[in-house]
């Protein structure tokens, strides 16, 4: 619906001062709602044209009345363009309090996001992730862009924000961005935070996220077969960059280790552990939780290819994570692999692996750097091939049971 907007001046009549004139006074209506208040200006109510809302004549006095008039009413509109811009709810007292000075404090949804982002990069790298910042930043970027699209505006007071709000960002993220469920969902989470923020700091009462169900869809990312692990490593890239891809893929493959984990990789995570092997020690970068992985033989020669080649002291070249991921889908394309293959299945690959290969699901789970196992069995994939090993164990151990009459 169109917002209506007016400026008036008129003469309160009633009352005179010792000069016989009359104090002009100033209403502003928005939306069929008015205040008014005085201008600090007089006029000879003789000379006040009451249809025109300025002083009649062209004495020096009247153009200089008239001009201040003008002025008062430009800047009046100035601000109501101010707040239109920023508001969704634009009213006349908002409007008065913005050209009389009186500035009441309210917090903004782009102002919160701020803090937020502001409080997560004090704590960057104790606890929090680049990544996780970017998340925040990401997910600021596009309500921004939402907001100016769907309401013309940049940012919106946090008290406004509603049921309806949260329902059309969905629908934006959906249509706009071609969002799936879980992509989507993930962004409304970070913009839950926010709101939930705002209430804990009391400066809204109502929730408005209180009907709103965040649900997310279980999603299998599968994972990569052994032959189809061994198709990618025998295979001879035309470029370089394409097999440096490869490389930092399967180092992931058989160590579990996350994008940003292999990428912040240094000489100090690499140790001799108890049983006198190498071992990968660290914490993730996204939880703080150590993980503890005996470097494998195909990973250990991937760190010796990469010795030295790559710069501030750290193990591996590792590429942005978007570059990666859209060179892995060349990787599949030339290795006529149909899955949809990003780093982040190499993690999946690990734990089904080793899980398929006999090791127990609680040493995967550690070497993950999960705190609880349902976690670790989301990345694990018992296959076919694992149950048919499994049973055959089984019924060797029976065997006779049969022969009992």
């Amino acid at each position: 619906m169109k917002s209506t907007f007016n400026v008036l001046f008129y003469l309160r009549k009633n009352r005179l001062n010792k000069e016989r004139k009359s104090d002009i006074m100033v209403r502003i209506t928005v939306n069929g709602k008015m205040v008014q208040f005085n201008s600090k200006l007089d006029v000879d109510p003789k000379l006040w044209d009451p249809k025109m809302g300025k002083a009649t004549g062209k004495t020096i006095q009247a153009i200089k009345l008239n001009s201040s008039l003008d002025n008062i009413k430009a800047i009046i509109i100035q601000h109501h363009r101010e707040i239109s811009n920023k508001e969704l709810d634009v009213t006349a007292e908002k409007v008065k309090n913005a050209f009389l000075g009186i500035h009441i404090k309210e917090e903004t949804l782009m102002s919160l996001f701020q803090k937020q982002i502001e409080d997560l990069k004090i704590q960057e790298g104790k606890g929090v992730s680049k990544d996780s910042i970017q998340k925040y930043e990401r997910t600021r970027d596009r309500l921004k862009i939402f907001m100016l699209s769907k309401y013309n505006i940049s940012d919106i007071n946090i008290k406004e924000i509603n049921h309806t709000f949260i329902c059309d960002f969905e629908i934006h993220l959906r249509v706009t961005y071609d969002c799936v469920n879980n992509t989507a969902t993930k962004y409304i989470q970070r913009f839950k935070s926010i709101i939930l923020r705002a209430i804990n700091n009391g400066l809204i009462h109502a929730n408005p996220f209180a009907n709103y169900k965040i649900r997310f869809e279980k999603f299998d990312r599968g994972y990569l077969t052994q032959e189809e692990i061994e198709r990618i490593m025998a295979k001879e890239f035309p470029v370089k960059r394409l097999e440096h891809v490869r490389d930092i893929f399967i180092f992931s493959c058989f160590t579990g280790l996350a994008y940003v984990d292999v990428r912040e990789l240094q000489k100090d995570n690499i140790r001799t552990s108890f049983d006198g092997n190498l071992w990968i020690m660290g914490k993730r970068g996204k939880t703080r939780i150590p993980y503890n992985v005996p470097l494998l033989e195909i990973p250990k020669m991937i760190l010796d290819k990469y010795k030295d080649k790559s710069p501030n002291g750290f193990l591996l070249p590792v590429l942005s994570n978007q570059k990666t991921n859209t060179y892995l889908k060349e990787i599949a394309d030339i290795c006529e692999i149909s899955k949809n293959l990003t780093f982040h299945l190499a993690r999946h690959t690990f734990a089904t692996l080793t899980l398929t290969k006999g090791v127990s699901i609680e040493s995967v789970s550690k070497m993950l750097g999960h705190t609880n196992i349902n976690t670790t069995q989301i990345y694990a994939r018992i296959t076919n091939q694992k149950i048919s090993q499994d049973m055959k164990e089984f019924a060797g151990k029976i065997k006779g049971i049969e022969n009992i009459r």
